[in-house]
Formats: C-alpha cells, sequence, structure tokens
C-alpha cells in the first residue's frame, strides 16, 4: 500500500500530466490483483494404522507435515509410553516397525542421533525408524506400521 501512495504522489502526477488518470486506474487494480503474503497452503489430511503385537489395529488421522509423533499425540492413540521424551531424541519409546516398501520411500533417512537410540529399542529391525522423525506426506497416507510388543525407554 506504501509503494501504491508513492506512485500515486503529487510529483507523479505532475510528471504523468494527462496520462495521470489512466496510470491511476491501473495502479489501482494491479493493486487489487497483487499480495506480499504467501498464500495460505491447505495441508492435506492423512492416516496411518497402527499395529500392536496384539493384533489390534488403531487408525489415526493427522495432517500433512505432521510427525507420526504428532499424529499419536493429538489422537490419544493408546500405546503405552510412546514419546515419552516428546521428540527430543533421548528415548525410543516411539519405536515403529515399517514394510520394507514404505520404508525404502520415507522421504528421509534416519539421522545418526536416531540410529543411536534405535540401538537401545527392542525388536529392532532393518526396518525400524522413530516414529517421531518420520514427517507425513500425502504419499504414505494409509499406511500400517508394527508397534513393537515392549518398548524402552533410553533415559532410564
Amino acid at each position: 500500500m506504501a509503494l501504491m501512495q508513492r506512485l500515486l504522489s503529487r510529483p507523479m502526477r505532475l510528471a504523468l500530466g494527462s496520462n495521470y488518470s489512466k496510470c491511476k486506474a491501473y495502479w489501482q487494480s494491479l493493486a487489487k490483483i497483487t499480495s506480499t503474503t504467501q498464500p495460505l497452503f491447505e495441508k492435506q489430511e492423512v492416516s496411518i494404522t497402527f499395529v500392536k503385537a496384539s493384533g489390534e489395529r488403531i487408525l489415526a488421522k493427522g495432517k500433512e507435515g505432521d510427525s507420526i509423533l504428532d499424529i499419536v499425540v493429538n489422537n490419544e492413540v493408546d500405546l503405552d509410553g510412546y514419546g515419552a521424551c516428546e521428540g527430543t531424541l533421548t528415548c525410543s519409546t516411539c519405536h515403529l516397525i515399517f514394510p520394507k516398501k514404505v520404508y525404502d520411500t520415507l522421504p528421509n533417512k534416519p539421522t545418526e542421533e536416531e540410529l543411536d537410540m534405535l540401538d537401545l529399542a527392542y525388536e529392532l529391525t532393518n526396518t525400524s525408524r522413530l516414529g517421531c522423525q518420520v514427517i507425513m506426506t500425502k504419499e504414505l497416507d494409509g499406511i500400517e506400521v508394527q508397534v513393537p510388543t515392549t518398548i524402552n525407554d533410553a533415559r532410564t
């Protein structure tokens, strides 16, 4: 808006002379369609199914960009002790086992910190990840993950 005011200032009116009205109308129409802010991005809903050792299946929904830990917390999913460190990579309680096909398509690979915490997890597999480090994307919508029988809180 400040730019618009400068463009339509008195010196500009004098410089434009008889074309001032046309230019003013042009700049006003341009100001209506020009925005300096980013458009809002509507995050797509995603779902994930947690399969417990007992065979119980728990479906939870979240938004694209949420970590799996966020989805568990926001849906109050009953996974005893899950995410005890709240995603600070100081425990391994959010350990999950992914199907190989899904594991290979995860958007980010585990960091050294995550691998260190996974070394302390029970029932570790080649497709294990910490749920606090996996960010849901639309491509991961509908995945199923195994929840290990027991958890190990590495902080204790």
